[in-house]
């Protein structure tokens, strides 16, 4: 009998029973990005966090905030799966914190670029963004998801020379379904 306690436990874990609420974990600032009302230069992060639930166990959400030069606020520019649910296209460009919690995980900086030449990234990957090649659709496994957005507009602006991590699951799906006509 303890084993069978034991594997259900196991079990239970797994399928992402947690005392977390997602309603009420943390969405604060976590203090890593440059206040735009002291720095005024151009300023562009790529972020990622673990996932929500167990899926924080092995994968990452990622993101892409940027300032430009003399801006008084971030863009963040991101894919979030439910708002596919909602009618809403999975791509979220709006003013927001740049390094805010990923619904209670603190985000890690994986590449940043400030300064001269910054600004000119920066529409580079507007652009991409607002061009991204599947904006209704949001796959968790294999993709297109919000790791497939970042590593999109990666391959669109080569300059950004990001290497997501293996945990960044979903971002070798741009690259397999070429330019990702539909």
């Amino acid at each position: 009998m303890p084993k069978l306690l034991l594997l259900s436990l196991i079990l239970l874990g797994l399928t992402g029973c947690s005392s977390k609420d997602w309603r009420t974990a943390s969405r604060e600032a976590a203090g890593i990005a440059p206040n735009p009302s002291t720095n005024r230069e151009a300023v562009l992060q790529i972020y990622g966090a673990p996932a929500w639930g167990w899926r924080g166990w092995f994968a990452i959400h990622t993101w892409i905030a940027a300032k430009p030069t003399n801006a008084a606020s971030y863009t963040v520019y991101e894919v979030i799966g439910w708002r596919q649910r909602r009618g809403l296209s999975v791509v979220r460009i709006e003013k927001d914190l740049p390094d805010r919690y990923w619904f209670g995980e603190r985000p890690r900086l994986l590449k940043e670029f400030r300064g001269e030449g910054v600004d000119r990234l920066i529409g580079a990957v507007d652009h991409a963004a607002k061009n991204y090649p599947w904006p209704d659709i949001y796959k968790v496994f294999p993709g297109p998801n919000s790791n497939t957005f970042t590593a999109w507009i990666a391959v669109q602006v080569p300059e950004l020379a990001l290497d997501l991590p293996f945990s960044a699951i979903g971002s070798g799906y741009a690259g397999k379904h070429g330019t990702g006509e539909r």
